[in-house]
């Protein structure tokens, strides 16, 4: 019996495990399985393989191993970094500085601490989710202790202007704290923490190819921030707990892969290539809207159909195989909050759908795309 296709186009998401990441987690599950912490040999061969993907984690952004910390993904590294940076400065100020297109661990970890008394100032974009060097510039105040600002939004692709808000930051409120989420850049951009500047970034395997459950830290080294979880001495203590071994070496085995210059800036160029393919052939559809801008990361690609609600088109494409989303995977049922921040009409936010492309994704696989929303939007029912 013929397997079902499947396309799937939803890697902002999640990517699927490559190869050398599932080999590594096994070697280490089946082979190097000690406890890292251990100071025999069985401890000692694991806690070698920790370190051989810290770095290659860290060579991949141009920083020392020693200031590359795992977590158990983006989240938590959000997390750590929002939270120790604002329990480190609060003495010096209150104000805290970001985008309103955050991912929902930023968003809702500033939102708690809005609760506990600081003022976050929350960026608007405009309807591209682009976001004005001039504006970011106006709300960083000599009272910011805090600025943290996503270098590629995860669902139409905008590429912040980090580096600008960044450079503001240090001219205006030299003892803040800057961070950025680079989990949707990292394996697409090249990065590289000393010409971006922050103090910390934020890494995720899983859209890179490695497996769920593990992320990283960069926190640049000479800072120091309280440890927000306590019970051990892994990780400088920084973040304590047994390391997740077979996890990050599957992080460390995806990252070489990802991160290799030459592969890294031809992947680019294909993809770049095939979301402008992408682009020309919904547009020839009636109604449709890309919502994603110009000069997006190609890997995503944020359209409109404006007159079939997104979750129903979902489904449909879902039924034929073909796998995109509405927006983050964090997000469920109505428009997201990054599509809310767009100020979308409202047809357009309610029929808003994601595609991102990986490596591996085809002009073919586009084509079926294409085909199934053009059939969808002739049999399934629209607004009013």
């Amino acid at each position: 019996m013929q397997e079902p296709i499947e396309i799937y186009l939803d890697n902002s998401a999640t990517t699927k495990p490559c190869p050398e990441s599932v080999a590594a987690a096994n070697e280490m599950m089946l082979r190097f399985w000690g406890n890292p912490s251990s100071t025999h040999a069985k401890g000692n061969e694991a806690a070698m393989k920790i370190k051989e993907a810290r770095r290659a984690i860290a060579s991949a952004v141009s920083a020392s191993p020693e200031e590359i910390f795992f977590t158990s993904g983006g989240t938590e590294a959000n997390n750590i970094a929002v939270f120790g940076a604002a329990a480190k400065n609060r003495r010096i100020g209150k104000r805290i500085v970001t985008s309103a297109i955050e991912h929902s661990s930023v968003l809702d970890s500033v939102s708690e601490l809005e609760k506990q008394g600081f003022e976050v100032i929350r960026v608007p974009v405009d309807s591209h989710g682009s976001l004005s060097p001039e504006a970011v510039e106006k709300a960083i105040n000599a009272d910011t202790i805090l600025v943290t600002m996503m270098l590629v939004n995860n669902e139409v692709g905008s590429i912040l202007p980090v580096e600008a808000a960044i450079r503001a930051a240090r001219r205006n409120a030299p003892k803040a704290i800057l961070h950025c989420d680079c989990v949707q850049a990292f394996g697409k951009l090249p990065i590289s923490v000393k010409k971006l500047g922050a103090d910390m970034i934020t890494l995720s395997a899983h859209k890179i190819h490695a497996i769920k459950g593990v992320g990283a830290l960069y926190k640049r080294k000479g800072l120091t921030l309280p440890s927000l979880t306590h019970g051990g001495h892994q990780e400088e203590s920084f973040r304590p707990g047994t390391e997740a071994a077979p996890l990050i070496a599957a992080f460390g085995a995806a990252t070489a892969i990802a991160c290799e210059r030459e592969g890294l800036n031809a992947r680019y160029e294909r993809i770049r290539q095939l979301r402008d393919y992408a682009v020309d052939r919904l547009r020839q559809l009636e109604g449709i809207v890309i919502n994603s801008p110009e000069n997006a990361l190609p890997y995503i690609v944020n359209f409109s159909t404006c007159r079939v609600k997104a979750e129903t088109m979902l489904n449909y494409l879902s039924e034929r195989g073909i796998y995109v989303s509405g927006g983050s995977a964090c997000a469920k049922g109505e428009p997201s909050h990054v599509i809310k921040a767009l100020r979308l009409p409202r047809d357009a936010a309610d029929s808003a759908i994601r595609v991102s492309f990986c490596g591996s994704s085809t002009a073919e696989e586009v084509d079926a795309l294409i085909h199934a929303v053009s059939d969808g939007l002739g049999r399934l029912a629209h607004f009013n």
